[in-house]
């Protein structure tokens, strides 16, 4: 009883100084940036500017604004443009895509902490935009070609509410810090059980059975055994989780910054047990198409980890 107190204690201690010291100046600075940004008209602005040449993929004006948003904001920025392309009769072919584009994409709330450890985010972004343009393309010509929905006609995306252009720039600021420091307060729970986990794995040694399983696939791409356990992290408990794990085995030097880079382009997206139940969520059309959606980001997914791959050579 004492070991599992201790290791409490310890995964307790591990994860509040992740989130306090590592995520939250990042996130805090980073939401109020985009907060800014938004209530400026710039997000909007560009969503529009970049849609003609974005819809040649399947991705509307919307679907832009669900990709930044979830590039620069967090994992849940997506979440209410889906909802609105439910509601407002966007064809289902389009949601398809947009939700592929997004779950084949990194999110900021794991890219940019794990940036401070050796990520390179110039090449994260530059990927994320192929996978998730290569994944909307897969899903909308390919395997939603027979969905038969009438064409709504595309909605301007607009900006913040007059509400918020009203409030001055410290405000909108402040604003955006308040959100950023919500996000790191609500990850702070998963951040404290990943690394609780990955501490009962140890200590138990069932990370050792999932390595001698595992470890030989990643041998083939050149990654080594301690990458196995934030990578089924990940897909059984999110990026917010995988992020923690991986942090923690850095600090530990188990894991150098070339083999973050390496296994980032399949890891850093919301393709994973939880995101992919938060997303069908998001309403009933984009429900009926998620199974569309995760064949069409496994495509892109794929594609952003061999780029990686080549891009961060053993």
């Amino acid at each position: 009883m004492d070991q599992i107190i201790n290791l409490i204690l310890d995964s307790g201690r591990a994860g509040i100084d992740m989130a306090l010291y590592i995520m939250l100046p990042i996130m805090v600075v980073m939401l109020a940036l985009m907060k800014l940004l938004d209530a400026k008209g710039i997000l909007s602005w560009f969503s529009n500017i970049l849609a003609p040449v974005t819809r040649v993929f399947g991705v509307p004006g919307l679907g832009i604004f669900a990709m930044l948003k979830l590039l620069f904001v967090s994992f849940a920025g997506p979440i209410a443009t889906l909802t609105l392309m439910d509601q407002n009769g966007t064809s289902r072919r389009y949601i398809a895509a947009t939700l592929a584009m997004v779950m084949a994409m990194s999110q900021a709330n794991a890219t940019f902490p794990l940036a401070a450890f050796g990520l390179n985010l110039g090449v994260i972004l530059v990927t994320s935009v192929i996978g998730g343009l290569s994944a909307a393309a897969f899903t909308y010509y390919l395997l939603t070609r027979n969905l038969n929905d009438l064409d709504t006609p595309e909605l301007e995306v607009k900006g913040s509410s007059p509400e918020e252009e009203k409030k001055t720039v410290m405000q909108i600021l402040g604003d955006g810090g308040q959100e950023g420091m919500k996000i790191v307060l609500g990850m702070m729970p998963m951040l404290i059980l990943a690394i609780f986990l990955v501490n009962v794995l140890k200590v138990t040694g069932a990370i050792e059975l999932i390595s001698a399983l595992i470890s030989p696939a990643l041998a083939v791409i050149g990654l080594p055994e301690s990458t196995v356990l934030p990578i089924v992290t990940k897909f059984i408990a999110g990026g917010t989780a995988f992020m923690g794990v991986t942090i923690e085995l850095m600090n530990q030097g188990l894991i150098t910054a070339n083999e973050l880079n390496r296994m980032a382009g399949f890891a850093t997206n919301p393709l994973d047990v939880v995101g992919v139940a938060v997303f069908a969520a998001a309403g009933k059309r984009v429900g009926q198409i998620i199974r569309f959606a995760v064949y069409g980001a496994l495509f892109g997914m794929c594609i952003r980890g061999v780029l990686h791959l080549l891009i961060f050579p053993v």
